[in-house]
Parts: structure tokens; C-alpha cells; sequence
């Protein structure tokens, strides 16, 4: 059955009917049952706040500074770098580079090193639990990802105001905050 519908449009709505309408060729009223359909099966992200990790997100990929990278090229990319079991000496030069300059942006970012394993958590680089007591639990994804981590970890908190102990497992890892000596 068909139910006819007057709408009453402002004169953007009317501007975005008219482009939707030319874009797709269809009539205005598959438009508007495309449109309404759409919204139904999105009504809760049209309607909440978005969420804290979603801003950040935009934040990091608006900046330019990050890029989205799929699971598997990370992947990918990592087990060519550490194939045959040692890494490629330049890229362990240059992830070494990236990690010290992190070093210096986290020593103005971050207290703690939780702080620091939340955010690369944040990112999909790992998961992390914490134990209490400045002791947290990482999980990798692959061996290759966890030694290109824990190498990270260990260089970009250098300059925080305490130091780590890290103790490597295949794809896990145990970091222990503690006081600066």
C-alpha cells in the first residue's frame, strides 16, 4: 500500500532534494523513501552525541598527521620488515627516529605511562589490561607488531616522568611503570 505525504521543505531541504533527485535520477519521492529508510537504520547515530572516540578519530585523520591503514597491510607490511627474523636495519633506523620524536611530543602529552598504553589501544595497535600498581598487560596481534611496539613503547616514553620495565612474551607483553631513578 501507498501513502501519500505532503512535507512542508525550508529552502535547503528543497536545494537537497532537488540535488539528491538530479543525482541519482530517481523521482522525489524514491528520494525521500531512500532518505527516510536510511535515517530509520541510523536513527541512534543521527540522535547521540558522537561518541569521544569517534571526535578523536576525526581529530587525528583532519590533521593529516594520521592515516586509516588496514589490519592486514600493517600486517603485511611488518612481517616484510621482519622477515628472516631480524628487521631491515633502515627501518629499525627510521621507526627509531618516529619513536624518539614521539618521545618528546609525549613528554608534553602524557604523566604516565597508562596514559601513553590507552592511546596506542586507542589506535588498534594493541589491547591493553591493567593490573594495579603501574602494571599493565599488552596483547598483540602478531609477534612481528608486538616487537615493533614494545620497541616503540620503550623509546617514546624515555622523557615521561617515570620509567618502564617491559617483559616480552610471543604476542604479549608485561610493562611495569615505576618512579624515575
Amino acid at each position: 500500500m501507498t501513502r501519500r505525504v505532503t512535507v512542508s521543505l525550508d529552502d535547503d531541504s528543497a536545494a537537497a532534494l532537488e540535488t539528491l533527485v538530479e543525482e541519482t535520477g530517481g523521482g522525489q519521492s524514491e528520494v525521500v523513501r531512500r532518505a527516510l529508510a536510511f535515517y530509520v537504520a541510523n536513527f541512534e547515530a543521527a540522535n547521540e552525541q558522537p561518541s569521544e572516540n569517534l571526535e578523536q578519530y576525526y581529530r587525528m585523520l583532519a590533521s593529516g598527521e594520521h592515516v586509516l591503514l588496514d589490519i592486514d597491510f600493517l600486517h603485511a607490511f611488518l612481517e616484510h620488515c621482519y622477515a628472516g627474523g631480524d628487521p631491515d636495519p633502515a627501518f629499525v633506523t627510521a621507526a627509531d627516529r618516529v619513536s624518539d620524536y614521539h618521545a618528546r611530543e609525549y613528554a608534553a602529552r602524557f604523566d604516565a605511562v597508562g596514559d601513553l598504553l590507552e592511546w596506542l589501544a586507542f589506535c588498534g595497535f594493541l589491547d591493553v589490561r591493567e593490573e594495579g600498581d603501574g602494571v599493565y598487560h599488552l596483547v598483540f596481534p602478531s609477534e612481528a607488531i608486538r616487537w615493533f611496539m614494545t620497541r616503540f613503547i620503550e623509546r617514546s616514553t624515555a622523557e615521561l616522568p617515570t620509567e618502564i620495565d617491559l617483559e616480552d612474551g610471543v604476542s604479549k607483553a608485561i610493562v611495569t611503570e615505576r618512579p624515575a631513578d
